[in-house]
Formats: C-alpha cells, sequence, structure tokens
C-alpha cells in the first residue's frame, strides 16, 4: 500500500481515533496520540487481517493503546483548589466526571468506545480483546455502577 492510499484508507477513522485519545487520555495531547497510532499503523499495515475485524477497530485498538501509554507517561497532578467554590461550576458535568473516574478500567473503556467513540458493540469487543457478551455484560454493569452514583438523593 502505498502512502497516499494509506492516507485515503485512514481518513475517515481519523475523528474516532481523536474522540477516543481524547476520553482515554485527558490532559495529554490526543493529536499526538493519534499520530503515534497512525505511525504504528503504517509500520504494521501488513499484519491488518480484515477477516479479523473492521479498519475502524484495528485502528482504534491502535489508539488506545497508544493512549494508555501517553497516560501512564504523564505525571499525576493533584488540584488543590477547592471545587465547590469554583465560580460557576457545572454540578451536573461534574458528578458525571466523578462518576465515570470510579468505573473500573475496562468498564471506562466500554464506555468510552460505545458512548463517546460511537463504535458498535463489536468494533468495542476488538478493541477489549473479549467476546461481545462481554462487552455488553461490561456495559451493562457500568451502567448500573453510574446510575446508583448519579441518583439524586431526596
Amino acid at each position: 500500500m502505498k502512502i497516499d492510499d494509506f492516507a485515503e484508507w485512514v481518513r475517515p477513522h481519523l475523528p474516532a481515533m481523536s474522540r477516543l485519545a481524547a476520553r482515554l487520555a485527558p490532559g495529554c495531547d490526543h493529536d499526538d496520540i493519534v499520530q503515534e497510532a497512525l505511525v504504528r499503523a503504517w509500520r504494521k499495515r501488513r499484519l491488518y487481517d480484515p477477516a479479523r475485524g473492521t479498519a475502524s477497530a484495528w485502528l482504534l485498538a491502535l489508539t488506545a493503546d497508544r493512549a494508555r501509554r501517553a497516560r501512564s507517561r504523564q505525571p499525576v497532578a493533584v488540584e488543590l483548589t477547592d471545587i465547590a467554590a469554583a465560580p460557576g461550576r457545572d454540578d451536573s458535568r461534574l458528578d458525571l466526571s466523578r462518576a465515570l473516574g470510579r468505573l473500573t478500567a475496562r468498564q471506562r473503556l466500554a464506555i468510552d468506545c460505545v458512548y463517546f467513540a460511537g463504535l458498535s458493540v463489536a468494533d468495542t469487543a476488538a478493541i477489549m480483546k473479549c467476546a461481545e457478551g462481554t462487552v455488553k455484560s461490561t456495559l451493562s454493569d457500568a451502567r448500573a455502577r453510574l446510575r446508583t452514583a448519579l441518583e439524586v438523593s431526596g
């Protein structure tokens, strides 16, 4: 495959790759993550097998791997400001972010792939290297935990 053909082949998948990188590695440069995934895809292009999954699933799996690596290299920052005192804060967004942060890494990955990157269960299963039923079960468990975490007590 020539470089121009490769560029045309990946172009439709770039928005999903960028969204997934941003979701999986907040605080990291998602453009760098996508670039690293594309370099890896170019180098390993002969290993892509359409019989084993879609191009989207393969490229997003590479993106997820690069995002995990970028996140692990990022120093942990501790926010010392009082969030409750922040003017103009959005409670619903803060609660959702907090609730998502309490999910397991596997549950967050499933939620990110399906709901934030817009992937199918089959593509998510390819990225997570598991069966489709496992993805469905993981999503169900994650939704239950989110429902509980976001319940409004009154």
